[in-house]
């Protein structure tokens, strides 16, 4: 029997990392692939071999695929370029599809390589108008900018269906998933989500919206990308989502965990959106980034009801209550000194 060895990349991200700790955990061996000069390394379990490289230079993904004959390697491409801005942009264009498309060459010519993994977003599947669920796809291209709205979830459409290609077309044993949200502990380089959560607890949002997120635990949806590389079939697509939660029930959660303060009122979408547009004209003229954005808006307002039943049945993916993950990551936040003393209570510091 072979060696096996998992190749990870974004292995110094939120995601990545997790995926690193869950191989790590059952006794797998872990390769990651990290930019050089990257400060984020240092949140790469200290059992993973690193190997320096960039998802658009090809001789240094040569170097992170090549293993000796006596061993097979499993790909998890979780890297990723990231961005609110729902404006075009070349650089994540070149990263998200250039390097995608560069992980999937490597991955054929090496023929040690069994499997590659990839992980997409749910933001790659085009919107269903609300009331209904939003299931896997097998067709992204052409963009419907309507449907896939933003730069980001363009350009994961586009690499996704240059994997589904790759199955089709070139034989390329490959899956997909397709997170949704991504919420708990450790996430080091503070992302969207826990910006947010950082700033609820710290008493900086005194007006809310209403509207809805769809958001999973970090370390279920690494579980999941992990059983996407043992059980996930050839060619097929897994939601890996999680019940559909409002920024109400978030701050409730999050006041019940730790009694910090919340929001005194949430704006309706309609009144957000005409708020958030204004301000954007604002910051035209000044050049200052807009507080809120209409972007973040629709955000709030699209379709957020996703389907994962087929990750449930044919991964064994779970997700754990919104209660466990925030009260966990709570706790992470007071441990790091991100959340003000003055705004939780004696009992949660304590813990």
């Amino acid at each position: 029997m072979k060696n096996r060895i998992y190749l990870i990349t974004g292995a110094a991200g939120f995601l990545g990392s997790h995926v690193c700790e869950e191989l790590l955990e059952r006794g797998e061996r872990v390769r990651a692939l990290v930019l050089n000069g990257d400060k984020s390394v240092k949140y790469v379990p200290k059992a993973v071999e690193i190997v320096t490289g960039d998802l658009c230079d090809v001789e240094s993904l040569d170097n992170f695929f090549t293993v000796d004959g006596e061993t097979e390697t499993i790909v998890i491409h979780c890297a990723s370029m990231v961005t609110v801005d729902p404006a075009y942009n070349q650089k994540l264009m070149d990263v998200n599809v250039g390097g995608t498309k560069n992980i999937i060459d490597q991955c054929l010519k090496h023929k040690e390589c069994r499997k590659l993994v990839y992980v997409s977003s749910t933001g790659a599947i085009p919107e269903l108008p609300k009331g209904q669920k939003i299931k896997e796809v097998y067709q992204f291209t052409p963009i419907d900018k309507k449907k896939q709205v933003g730069c980001y979830s363009q350009s994961k459409a586009i690499a996704t269906q240059a994997v589904l290609d790759a199955v089709n077309e070139r034989g390329l044993n490959a899956c997909i998933v397709h997170p949704s949200g991504i919420l708990g502990p450790k996430d080091y380089a503070v992302g969207q989500t826990t910006g947010v959560i950082i700033q609820i607890m710290n008493g900086e949002m005194p007006i809310g919206m209403a509207g809805s997120f769809n958001l999973c635990d970090v370390r279920d949806l690494a579980h999941g990308c992990v059983a996407a590389a043992d059980k996930g079939r050839k060619g097929q697509c897994y939601i890996l989502g999680n019940k559909e939660v409002t920024l109400k029930e978030v701050c409730r959660m999050l006041k019940e965990n730790s009694q910090c303060s919340t929001p005194l009122f949430y704006l309706p979408i309609k009144l957000a959106m005409k708020i958030a547009g204004s301000m954007e004209k604002k910051a035209q003229k000044t050049g200052k980034m807009p507080i809120m954005t209409t972007f973040a808006v629709y955000n709030l307002d699209r379709n957020n009801t996703f389907d994962y039943s087929k990750a449930e049945q044919e991964l064994g993916y779970t997700t754990r209550p919104y209660e466990e993950t925030l009260q966990d990551e709570v706790n992470w936040l007071i441990k790091e000194g991100l959340i003000k003393e003055r705004t939780v209570s004696r009992r949660v510091a304590a813990e």
